[in-house]
């Protein structure tokens, strides 16, 4: 099971969090990132993440689960 920890800052982790990094990083990371430090280290605002998240999300991305 991966850290469900933030690396960078220690916050708890969501799927959609561990999800993002792996798109945006690699997907075989085992250190994941919080939103906000995804954001900050992307030099991009958390709703645009999110947007993505979504957008993924919508396309079929396995790295994001169907929202209920």
């Amino acid at each position: 099971m991966p850290n469900n920890r933030c690396v960078s800052c220690g916050a708890e982790l969501t799927q959609d969090e561990i999800g993002a990094t792996k798109k945006l990083i690699s997907r075989g990371a085992e250190e994941f990132y919080c939103l906000p430090c995804l954001a900050r280290s992307f030099k991009v605002s958390e709703s645009l993440l999110r947007e993505k998240i979504e957008y993924w999300r919508s396309t079929g991305c396995s790295l994001f689960a169907p929202k209920e």
